[in-house]
């Protein structure tokens, strides 16, 4: 008898060995996939910075054809913006920086040191510029940034900038505290315009290879060969929002898909409207003199076709900076009308995934290259058929020596059932568009100029037309291109439903 009472006791004692066990190892699991874990033990984490990136005046200021004016004033301070965001396993960083449009090899160089530093991994990290037309170059200088895959040593503005991008990093991870999330968006649409207008038959539309466009990039207002746009923006002002989890406003980053404002005086530094929004969305939120500050941030959307004249209206006249005023005013309380009104989640899971994608790279064929070297050999006395066609004759013998192909990141974020995405061109609103219209999140909005800078980025449509954004060496990639990303893309998304 006393045998049989230790037989059952020692059994007894291995089952409850196995349930605890199993309890173990269901509460690790729990730990490591916070999905799974009960609602009390999940814990969202948000935090937020920026950090000053404001060059020394001297510099030339980049964004248009010609030698760059040296910047002489700083109308406000550039910065780069970092929102971040924990589920429990994953972190996430978003990082806007007020520049013109950076190449990989620093965008690399900043997340590599993100990463040493914090942990994240370069996947879960996206760095995207904003396209101000008012600042120096973070592409380097002279032969360095004309060539747009140049490696080589970093000048003394880009490791400044590496650094201080790594900096609003740490900061914004180091701010990080309990928080609830929610997204939304709005529309904005009396400040984007597509700027492509298709011309009437019979307009004379030379390009700069002595062919006929069909389109042209800002034609003018009230020119009498115009058509119809060769396109539609995006009207959508869509945003993230995270405050703590007693109501204090952490972070608010927004998305909108136009180029850039201007109206900006001659050698002027300025972060454009961007800058203005973040400064507007703080005030309307009662944000100000905060510890840690709220940090405002304005991405740009897919406009590499879109900015914000009407050339089918009336010519306006503004002072400097009024139109970027404007224009951001609109924005900010067109984000806060629909913030009022979005739900905040106190977790949602957070996922991201980049790869490479091989792009071919458009070369010129031998009779272009015939022709542009004739170009450069004319006397000044030759009137040119394009006021441009010196400027590209020298660009298309400077793609002889770019690569065959070049690899790209393509890059997606999950945050609860948000899809956002991230480009590296300037890419055209009607791929915005697909995107959102495809995307299998019931939210989504697209980041473009993000890991690298690569020209622009028409869809094979729009080259049929021709026109500024389509020429040889502004283009730089196949014309199939956008299709590439964009099923690259929706695959990515599905990847991490």
């Amino acid at each position: 008898m006393l045998k049989y009472f230790k037989t059952i006791l020692n059994y007894t004692g291995l089952v409850c060995m196995f349930f605890i066990l199993m309890n173990i190892q269901v509460t690790s699991a729990k730990s490591l996939h916070p999905e799974n874990a009960p609602e009390q033990d999940k814990v969202f984490r948000a935090g937020a910075s920026m950090s000053n990136i404001t060059p020394p005046l001297g510099g030339g200021l980049v964004g248009n054809f010609g030698t760059p004016p040296p910047a002489t004033h700083v109308h406000d301070e550039l910065h780069a913006r970092c929102l971040a965001l924990d589920d429990g396993s994953t972190k996430l960083l978003f990082i806007i920086v007020d520049n013109i449009g950076m190449n990989r090899d620093l965008m690399d160089e900043a997340k590599g040191i993100i990463t040493e530093e914090t942990g994240v991994p370069s996947s879960n990290i996206l760095i995207s510029a904003i396209h101000t037309h008012s600042s120096v170059s973070a592409q380097g200088v002279g032969d360095k940034r004309r060539s747009w895959s140049a490696g080589g040593e970093f000048d003394d503005y880009q490791k400044f900038m590496i650094r201080r991008i790594g900096d609003a990093a740490r900061i914004a991870i180091n701010n990080l505290e309990p928080a609830r999330i929610g997204w939304g968006a709005g529309s904005v649409p009396e400040h984007v315009f597509v700027r492509r207008w298709i011309m009437k038959p019979g307009t004379p539309a030379v390009n700069p290879f002595g062919e006929q466009d069909k389109a042209v990039m800002n034609p003018g207002i009230g020119n009498p060969g115009l058509l119809k746009p060769a396109s539609k923006p995006d009207t959508d002002v869509s945003f993230i929002s995270v405050q703590s989890t007693d109501g204090r406003p952490i972070a608010l980053l927004a998305n909108y898909g136009l180029h850039y404002v201007g109206g900006v005086p001659k050698g002027h530094i300025s972060a454009d409207y961007f800058a203005i929004f973040a400064d507007r969305i703080q005030e309307l939120l009662k944000a100000d003199r905060q510890d840690p500050p709220f940090i405002g941030i304005m991405s740009n959307g897919t406009s590499g076709d879109v900015n914000n004249i009407n050339f089918g209206g009336t010519p306006e006249k503004n002072p400097p900076y009024a139109k970027m005023r404007k224009v951001a005013e609109d924005c900010a309380r067109e984000v806060y009308r629909v913030h009022n009104n979005i739900e905040y989640h106190d977790w949602v899971p957070l996922n991201a995934t980049a790869e490479n994608l091989t792009l071919n790279v458009r070369k010129p064929d031998k009779q272009l290259i015939k022709r542009s070297e004739e170009v450069l050999k004319r006397p000044d006395t030759v009137k040119p058929v394009h006021r441009l066609e010196g400027a590209y004759a020298e660009k298309i013998l400077s793609m002889l020596n770019w690569p065959d192909q070049v690899d790209i990141v393509v890059q997606t974020f999950r945050i609860g059932d948000l899809g956002v995405a991230a480009i590296p061109f300037e890419t055209f609103a009607e791929t915005g568009l697909e995107i959102k219209a495809t995307s299998p999140y019931k939210s989504t909005f697209v980041i473009e100029l993000a890991n690298g800078c690569y020209g622009y980025l028409p869809t094979p449509e729009q080259h049929e037309l021709g026109g500024y954004e389509t020429w040889l060496s502004t283009n730089k990639v196949e014309k199939e291109a956008s299709r590439k990303i964009v099923a690259t893309i929706l695959s990515q998304f599905a990847s991490m439903k």
